[in-house]
């Protein structure tokens, strides 16, 4: 029986981690829409939300140039000449 009764807590930890994810990724959603949606649509509407930030955190991996700090590769460094202005400041005379 205790293995039923942990096997219903990891089930309803799983419905409001779902519930959590909708409403702070979902952009608009209330605790009490999602919540009281058919289980169907829930699912259905967490699986979308995932699948676009999981589409979208690929896409910023393919397009970034950025170096990794964690493994620096030298060779994305850019390679500009660094010029200095075309102008001389002095110090304030007041």
């Amino acid at each position: 029986m205790a293995g039923s009764i942990k096997q219903i807590q990891l089930h309803r930890a799983s419905i409001f981690n779902k519930i959590h994810e909708i409403i702070f990724h979902g952009k608009g959603y209330d605790y009490t829409t999602v919540y009281n949606m058919p289980i169907w649509l829930r699912n259905f509407t967490f699986n979308k939300i995932k699948s676009w930030y999981d589409a979208e955190s690929e896409a910023k991996k393919k397009s970034s140039n950025d170096i990794d700090l964690a493994n620096p590769d030298k060779s994305k460094i850019p390679q500009r000449q660094i010029s200095p202005p075309s102008y001389v400041t002095g110090a304030s005379k007041k």
